[in-house]
């Protein structure tokens, strides 16, 4: 079956039939016509990415040294099996956006659904990509083929999606273990009896043990990546504090952040932003976005975008109306002090359930004093505050989530600080702090010395966030760098 697929030594012409095509340039005497298929490519992008790239700031050296390190991790004559992620359908002829799985955006760089990878020690990286039919070109564009794994993935091995019944057989019939990424399996591969087999004997085991360890500590690229996606948040959500004063609305101010995020590179929000005004604010997850912000409450809004594989996730709360209430500026004190103070602990060595232990403590004390808390249970506090004090971020919002909080932090490490309070409108508590919440999140890397905050640059002090609602008008191009921030 030699010619059914390609390696990286064959000297053949890379011109096949158009439906295996990532790039083709046909010359003529006046003009060069230039095709891509599935993602962008330097050839057809160069706004996006550089030469060598197989993703916006992603190296092809890198992505084969991500495949090394997994393999690296896996134990000898084990086989691992990547689906890429699925079409989701909307309605039964419209689907919803395509977000490529983690883990397989990871390990191949490809961005399009329909494939297969496969990761051994006796032939490195194997991709069975689709093939299209002219008909699937003309609705849907050119979908990268085999050549393109080969060429532009750098897979060591690559054959017709069609072909993996007769192929992947042989590839698993001795492995010792086998390894799959359970959240995208699909009976492609998993109905096969060859697969059933091996599954059988060797026991079948999720793949993210390992992939997850592998993305846990981000490269230089990567928190590069990092930095700007959280600069985009950080930039669309200052824009839509400034608007919240004159349209406090929580579904413009959604639509706001979004539009903000997008026109500055965002591929799209990494969650449904939550904007909750006044009570909706202790709603920890609230999505409905469909109530108006009255003047007097604050709206917290958690929000987060992607660029190019990594998102960011940050929260803010403030009054639109420019001024917080005395109650506000109490419970509010109480928030930014822990964020702080937790913030100060993140280095190599502490793990986030430690960082949160503080946080409960500290939470504890102070809602204690204010007589919101009757007494020091965690049952009495998790019905203000049931959640963590932070998670890992990367490729996903929840990132790695085979690795416990418990693990010491390393360098390269990103994680979130996100204290809150959230007192429900019917909680047993005075009834000034009723229907309150608040919630301060920052994303910090741990660096060797300590962390950087790399969300630093959006103001959280009570003073900053009223100076910078009461001292700018809406729609002047004004230095927000001279309040301070």
């Amino acid at each position: 079956m030699q010619h059914l697929h390609r390696k990286l030594t064959s000297n053949r012409p890379s011109f096949k039939s158009v439906n295996q095509i990532l790039l083709r340039q046909f010359y003529s005497t006046d003009k060069c016509f230039t095709f891509d298929a599935g993602q962008p490519i330097p050839s057809t992008h160069p706004q996006l990415l550089k030469e060598g790239e197989i993703t916006p700031g992603i190296s092809c050296d890198e992505y084969v040294s991500r495949r090394k390190r997994i393999l690296e991790l896996l134990p000898e004559q084990s086989v691992a099996v990547v689906a890429a992620a699925p079409v989701k359908m909307m309605t039964d002829v419209v689907p919803y956006t395509f977000r490529q799985d983690s883990d397989y955006l990871y390990i191949t760089g490809c961005q399009q659904p329909g494939g297969i990878a496969v990761l051994s020690h006796d032939f490195g990286l194997c991709m069975f990509m689709p093939e299209p039919t002219p008909q699937d070109i003309t609705w849907q564009g050119q979908i990268a083929g085999v050549d393109a794994a080969i060429e532009f993935f750098k897979a060591d091995q690559s054959y017709p999606i069609n072909k993996l019944h007769k192929v992947l057989p042989n590839m698993i019939k001795n492995c010792s273990k086998l390894y799959h990424n359970v959240k995208t399996a699909v009976p492609t591969y998993t109905e096969l009896e060859a697969f059933k087999k091996a599954a059988y004997n060797g026991g079948l085991h999720d793949l993210s043990i390992y992939t997850h360890e592998a993305r846990w500590v981000k490269s230089s690229a990567e928190l590069n990546l990092m930095r700007q996606s959280a600069s985009i948040g950080c930039q669309a959500l200052l824009q839509t504090m400034l608007q919240s004063k004159i349209s406090p609305y929580e579904n413009i101010l959604s639509a706001k952040v979004e539009y903000e995020c997008r026109i500055r590179g965002a591929q799209r929000m990494a969650f449904n932003p939550v904007v909750g005004g006044g009570p909706n604010g202790s709603v920890i997850h609230y999505s409905r976005n469909d109530q108006n912000v009255k003047d007097g409450e604050l709206v917290l809004m958690d929000i987060g975008c992607e660029l190019h594989g990594y998102v960011s996730d940050l929260t803010r709360t403030w009054p639109p109306c420019g001024k917080f209430s005395d109650v506000h500026r109490e419970l509010y004190d109480l928030v930014v002090e822990t964020n702080k103070e937790c913030i100060q602990l993140c280095k190599p060595g502490m793990s986030i359930q430690r960082i949160h232990n503080y946080s409960v403590e500290k939470l504890c004390r102070g809602l204690k004093g204010m007589g919101i808390l009757k007494n020091d249970r965690l049952q009495s506090y998790h019905q203000v505050n049931p959640t963590s004090i932070g998670h890992y971020l990367g490729m996903d919002v929840h990132d790695c989530s085979k690795i416990g909080y418990e693990r010491t932090l390393k360098p390269g490490v990103v994680i979130t600080i996100e204290p809150g309070i959230y007192i429900p409108s019917n909680f047993d508590c005075a009834q000034r702090y009723q229907g309150i919440g608040i919630r301060i999140e920052d994303e910090v890397l741990i660096t060797e010395s300590g962390y950087e905050v790399l969300t630093g640059s959006l103001p959280k002090e009570i003073n900053h966030i009223e100076t910078l609602l009461n001292n700018h008008s809406y729609g002047e191009n004004r230095d927000i760098s001279a309040f301070g921030f």
